[in-house]
Parts: structure tokens; C-alpha cells; sequence
């Protein structure tokens, strides 16, 4: 908190004032050099490529998909069935858009996504790692259209464990596109037909999920998004949107995809995973102290995971804590290998070995993670296109990621100066969740509006509140400073 992630409604950007944030972001994307447009090759490789699918001959459109995505979605990766079994156990079918049915090796497209590395994410619009007529039109797994996929089945016990893991190249059918909102809203208050039927399940698969994450040691922080809303009297506000209960079910399938398909390459000795290095213990008594400095109990038998899960995001003092929490939560990279196994594989967030194998559309090397536990899952080789670029794609990985983080900031940091700049001279309240005396300042939380201000000045209490009087709002460098009120 607050979440590098920031919504834009389509009721906001459709405001008559929201022509000069959009002009402020495009000043961003062209000042750090987000890719733009696609050049033509490579838009017109990828027309040719969206006419002329190679489509498997196993068909499972029987399977009756449903896609939870964002509202506005159109890069659709992932689409989820879920069965119930006699023995009391559950069958969980996963279908992941299939890029290598469209874009070759070395090709126009592929050259292209290589240089790209991932999808880039403004709050006013996303700069695609492939072509949209691939990557939102033929390669999305948009409902009642038939699509090549990677069909992942995954096995669970009546405890919500991994029994069995598969993956095949199939065609698939989604049959709905639901927000999540949507899917919350049919598990909370059926109609007269009853929730869906893979959403009553996932109800259930979800929480045990996350019951056998608690148990690993395992810990996700329940970030809110940061949301741009129209404000009383004209102009813009922000505010935070706290997750649902099912956008946490949703990303426990993916996370179960991601450990099947590392265990699976660890196991054969090839492949790629995504890895996080255990936290220090310097940084577990830095949160410690913070915990006592916010008045929130810390018992001494509550270790790290279970202690964050104690925690409202919508109490100030709780969202204080979850934003120092993220200390723990970086250093994370990829490790490639190839006839022996990483040092380190695990993902120490996770407590789980890990790969990125559920968003090819969007994220170069879960196509490649694919192609590993296909060929594996088949008994065949990997292919050699795929084991040559699996030494250099950890650094191509980091550098997108770098390059997106930046931006994402950037975002952030001109949006919140855009909307406070009008408010100039104001006293807000805040909570104070760091201190740095060497530096002569300190970090607030302010809950309205929703923003994590940089303050000047000595002296500031860590985990009280404070009245902090908004200074300036630089908008050309997307900088706002506050002082002690």
C-alpha cells in the first residue's frame, strides 16, 4: 500500500479534465521510453499470423471455461473449469492462451516481443507485448471462440493438494467473460440457477489454497489499488479499491499452475523459475520495531506469514504495517538452467519452488516456461529454440521488469501530484510509517486522499498521526512535498 498499480474508471478518463492527465501520461511514456507503436513488419507479421493459427487436433471446447479478469480485459491469458470428484477431491482444468501457435522463432513477432519483454500497464492504457489482433483478438481466449491453448490438468485431494499435473496443446471454447466483481457477486448472492458451477467450486478450492499456503509458510499481501475517482465539486480524487475474496481464489489457481510447472522443470532439470531470496533478519526486526511503533501486537509465537494475516488494509494503522511488510518482498529474478538445478530455486514469498507459466500474452517468458513442461509432460525433447534462449532470458526478464517498475512509479508519483496540485496549502492527516533522521524526513500514509507523501523535516513519530501541510506539486516532476503541519 499503496499499490504501483493504478486504476483509471472509464467514467474518469471519459471526464472532459482528464485530457490533461492523459497528456501528462503520454510525456511519461515517451520521456522513459516505453515502446510505442509496432513497426509495420511486425504488425503486419502478426495479421498474417492471426489468419493462419496451427490448431491441435485434441479438442476440449467440452470443457466449459469461464475467464475473471479486470473489467475491460481484452488480453485474455487464462481460462479456468473446475469438476468435483467422487473421492472428494477436484479436477482443475487451466487453459493458457497458446502464442506459439501464432508467432515462430526469430520471426518479426518474436524479435519484437524479445525486445519488449512484457506488457507495460498505465492506468489510461496498456502497451502490449504482442500486436493487438494477436494479442486481444486471435490469441485471446475471448468467450465462445475457439482457440489453440495450453491445457493444464491439475489433480487436488479433498485438502486442496497437488495429487497429478499435465499439460497438452488443445482447442478450447470460453464460455463467459466475468469481471471480478461478477464472479463475487454470483458467489455472494446466487440467482435462481444457482452460482456457476467452476465459481461454487472455486469458492471452495480457493480458501483451501490458501489454507496450504498458510501452512508452507507462504504470505500474500492484500495490497488495495490505488483508483483515480471523480471528486465533489469537480477534478479528481484518489482512493483505494480493496480485493475481493475472489481475486485471491483466482490467483491461488495460478500460483498452483506456476509450482506444478517449476516442480515439473526441477524435476527434468531444465526450464526457468522464478526465484525470491529469503529475508533477512535485520529486515524481520525492522518490522518488528514498526509493529510496536503502529500499536499493533506482534505475539511472539506469530510468526511473519500468519502476523500478516492479522491485518485490515482498511484500518490506517493495519495499512501502515502492510506497506512496510513489502521490504520483505524483493530481490526477486529468474533462474535459467539446463542439465543441473539453481543453487536457490525457491520463491521464498511463496515458500514454494515457482515459474511463470499463466500469462504468455503478456510476459515473454511464460512461453517459453510452456514449451519446457509441454514437451516434458509429452516425453519429447525440448525444443532447441527454446533451450537456446533460455540462458539470456533471466537478464531480458529484468530489464523489462526494471523498465516497467519505472514507469509504474512514474505513473504514480505525476497522477498523485496532478490531483493534488489544486489542493496546495491544505492540511491532510497521516500516518507516519518511516523515518529517516539522516535524511532529515520521513514517509506518511494519508488515507484521503489515497496517497504515500514523502515529508520534510525532524522529529516525526513512527506509527502516530501527524497534520502534514501539502507544500508543492511539481507536475513536470511528478513530485509532491509535504511538511509537518
Amino acid at each position: 500500500m499503496p499499490s504501483p498499480r493504478m486504476r483509471l474508471p472509464r467514467r474518469v478518463l471519459d471526464a472532459p479534465e482528464a485530457v490533461g492527465v492523459t497528456r501528462g501520461l503520454d510525456h511519461i511514456r515517451a520521456e522513459l521510453q516505453v515502446p510505442g507503436d509496432f513497426p509495420a513488419e511486425v504488425l503486419a507479421a502478426a495479421e498474417r499470423a492471426a489468419a493462419a493459427p496451427r490448431l491441435p487436433e485434441l479438442d476440449r471446447t467440452d470443457l466449459e471455461l469461464v475467464t475473471i479478469d479486470p473489467p475491460g480485459s481484452k488480453d485474455l491469458d487464462q481460462a479456468l473449469h473446475i469438476a468435483a470428484r467422487d473421492d472428494g477431491g477436484w479436477t482443475v482444468s487451466y487453459a493458457i492462451a497458446d502464442v506459439a501457435a501464432f508467432v515462430s522463432p526469430g520471426d518479426p513477432v518474436d524479435v519484437e516481443a524479445h525486445r519488449r519483454g512484457e506488457t507495460f500497464y498505465g492506468p489510461d492504457q496498456r502497451t502490449p507485448l504482442h500486436p493487438p489482433v494477436l494479442s486481444e483478438g486471435a490469441a485471446s481466449l475471448l468467450p465462445d471462440q475457439v482457440r489453440p491453448a495450453l491445457l493444464w490438468t491439475i489433480q487436488l485431494d479433498a485438502q486442496g493438494r497437488t495429487t497429478d499435473a499435465d499439460v497438452v496443446r488443445a482447442k478450447v471454447r470460453s464460455r463467459e467473460q466475468l469481471t471480478y466483481e461478477q464472479a463475487q457477486d454470483d458467489v455472494d448472492h446466487p440467482g435462481p440457477s444457482g452460482t456457476r458451477p467452476t465459481l461454487a467450486l472455486l469458492a471452495q478450492v480457493g480458501p483451501l489454497r490458501e489454507q496450504r499456503e498458510r501452512e508452507r509458510g507462504g504470505v500474500s499481501l492484500d495490497i488495495p489499488e490505488q483508483e483515480v475517482v471523480p471528486a465533489e465539486g469537480g477534478g479528481f480524487g484518489l482512493t483505494y479499491r480493496a480485493l475481493l475474496p475472489v481475486e485471491g481464489w483466482n490467483a491461488q489457481i495460478s500460483l498452483l499452475t506456476g509450482m506444478a510447472a517449476a516442480h515439473l522443470m526441477l524435476y527434468a532439470r531444465v526450464g526457468i523459475v522464478r526465484t525470491m531470496p529469503p529475508a533477512a533478519g535485520s529486515a524481520l526486526r525492522r518490522l518488528h520495531a514498526v509493529a510496536r511503533a503502529l500499536g499493533i501486537r506482534w505475539p511472539a509465537e506469530l510468526d511473519y506469514p500468519e502476523f500478516v494475516r492479522t491485518l485490515d488494509a482498511s484500518r490506517p494503522q493495519d495499512a501502515a504495517m502492510i506497506n512496510a511488510c513489502t521490504v520483505l518482498f524483493r530481490g526477486a529474478g529468474y533462474a535459467a538452467f539446463d542439465g543441473s538445478t539453481p543453487e536457490d530455486p525457491e520463491h521464498a514469498a511463496l515458500a514454494s519452488d515457482y515459474s511463470h507459466v499463466t500469462a504468455p500474452l503478456r510476459r515473454l517468458v511464460d512461453r517459453y516456461a510452456g514449451e519446457v513442461c509441454l514437451a516434458l509432460c509429452a516425453d519429447q525433447p525440448v525444443p532447441g529454440w527454446v533451450r537456446e534462449a533460455l540462458p539470456a532470458l533471466p537478464g531480458e526478464m529484468a530489464r523489462a521488469d526494471q523498465a516497467a517498475h519505472r514507469y509504474e512509479r512514474a505513473v504514480v508519483d505525476w497522477v498523485e501530484a496532478c490531483v493534488l496540485q489544486p489542493r496546495v496549502g491544505e492540511v491532510f492527516t497521516g500516518t507516519v510509517v518511516e523515518v529517516e533522521p539522516e535524511k532529515h524526513r520521513g514517509t506518511v500514509v494519508i488515507q484521503d486522499p489515497a496517497v504515500e507523501a514523502r515529508v520534510e523535516g525532524d522529529g516525526l513519530p513512527l506509527g502516530h498521526e501527524v497534520q502534514v501541510r501539502l507544500v508543492s506539486a511539481d507536475l513536470e516532476q511528478g513530485k509532491v512535498t509535504f511538511e509537518r503541519a
